[in-house]
């Protein structure tokens, strides 16, 4: 059962790691036409088929899903993020209190959740520990872990705090996944797109583009549009030859100067993400960002179903 699904990253690499969705619930439009166009569609088998569920999540009842394996999110990120005004409890968008109220009321095995860095910060040790007091009410152990996508092989950093909640015998065997050890950087995950319109010049920007991205930006609703993020992150971007101030339509073309400094397109983010390149996502170009901008990168997320796959399993 996945919760706040966005535009599928975390519930894909949960469903490559071997789990099948019973409810893929996200309150956003574009978001769920995204899951519907690549996991609800009639060519895909009827068992392979993701129920996307169009609903707020604070109406969500979780007895309706009582027994499910995992119940895994990304609660909104606004109240912890660096970026914002770090609010925690205090802010309205805080959704870890319904999301542990669902869990207590569907009684999954496991439980998985993603947040923002700045969950991890000294000023909410406090919230941390709230949250592991209410999980052990109900009978779990927990675990939280600081993950960089660049260490599972994505070309931007993206650091997420994970928490993984099991039953204290799935805990005693729940063992965090180790990084993978391959490093890609911008020029080398993106080269095909960026030559993809014949683009003479692309091979010669890769060599310029061999570091690790930041961590990719989506904004809200209210906040943010189709760009790269603030100005340190653009900073940081333009160190890779890549200009950050909003998002191309396409690749360069054939005519593109040699000293032409490419903009990403939602394809390209996508590919920084993880995710396969026939993933397509629903509408317009800031819409289609935010989904790409906000999603957790599915590689990250197989990994860590992997592992809480295995601690569950006992045959």
């Amino acid at each position: 059962m996945e919760l706040c699904a966005g535009g599928g990253g975390q519930a894909l690499g949960i469903e490559q790691a071997g789990f099948k969705h019973i409810a893929a619930i996200e309150i956003d439009h574009w978001a769920c036409q995204t899951l519907r166009i690549n996991r609800n569609h009639e060519n895909l088998p009827i068992e392979a088929r993701w129920n996307v569920v169009e609903q707020d999540l604070n109406t969500v009842n979780g007895r309706d899903y009582k027994g499910v394996s995992l119940i895994a999110g990304g609660v909104p990120c606004p109240p912890f993020s660096i970026a914002g005004k770090q609010l925690g409890p205090n802010d309205d968008r805080d959704l870890f209190p319904k999301a542990l109220e669902i869990v207590r009321d569907a009684e999954p095995e496991a439980v998985m959740l993603e947040n923002v860095k700045g969950l991890s910060q000294p000023r909410f040790k406090n919230y941390r520990a709230h949250v592991i007091a209410t999980l052990e009410s109900m009978g779990y152990r927990t675990s939280w872990k600081l993950i960089n996508a660049s260490d599972f092989g994505l070309a931007q950093l993206r650091p997420r705090f994970i928490l993984v909640a099991l039953k204290p015998e799935a805990m005693s065997r729940f063992r965090w996944p180790t990084p993978t050890g391959t490093r890609t950087s911008v020029g080398e995950a993106l080269l095909p797109l960026m030559e993809q319109n014949g683009w003479p010049h692309a091979r010669e920007w890769a060599q310029r583009a061999q570091g690790i991205g930041p961590t990719l930006v989506g904004g809200s609703k209210k906040h943010g549009g189709p760009d790269l993020g603030p100005t340190r992150a653009r900073e940081a971007w333009r160190k890779l030859h890549v200009k950050g101030s909003s998002i191309a339509e396409e690749a360069p073309s054939r005519n593109a100067p040699r000293d032409e400094m490419p903009r990403l397109t939602v394809q390209m983010g996508a590919k920084l993400q993880g995710f396969p390149q026939d993933w397509e996502f629903a509408g317009g170009k800031t819409a289609a960002w935010r989904q790409v901008g906000n999603a957790f990168p599915p590689p990250v997320a197989k990994a860590i179903a992997t592992a809480i796959k295995a601690s569950i399993t006992t045959d």
